[in-house]
């Protein structure tokens, strides 16, 4: 149980800069008018620990700050994620 911390806090780290890395591709892309990476994996990287990635690459590069869910639902899941992360080190 002792890894738990670290494992976790390896994961949120990986994924957050998978999402970052989605934002800013995806931002990239609608630019240049190319193929866009879809909504569903944006949220599928944040919902599986990206959060924080997500909502940094949303601030970032000013991806979806106003669509729909987006800018009330990746600070909500950085918060969740960040206050799990803390819950699981001060444990």
């Amino acid at each position: 149980m002792a890894e738990l911390p670290r494992l976790l806090t390896l994961w949120f780290a990986l994924v957050s800069l998978l999402a970052f890395l989605f934002f800013g591709w995806d931002k990239g892309m609608a630019k240049l008018g190319r193929s866009r990476i879809p909504e569903g994996a944006l949220w599928a990287a944040a919902l599986l620990g990206g959060g924080v990635g997500g909502w940094l690459g949303m601030r970032l590069f000013r991806h979806k700050t106003k669509k729909g869910p987006f800018p009330t639902g990746i600070p909500l899941l950085a918060l969740v994620q960040a206050g799990l992360l803390a819950w699981v080190w001060l444990k």
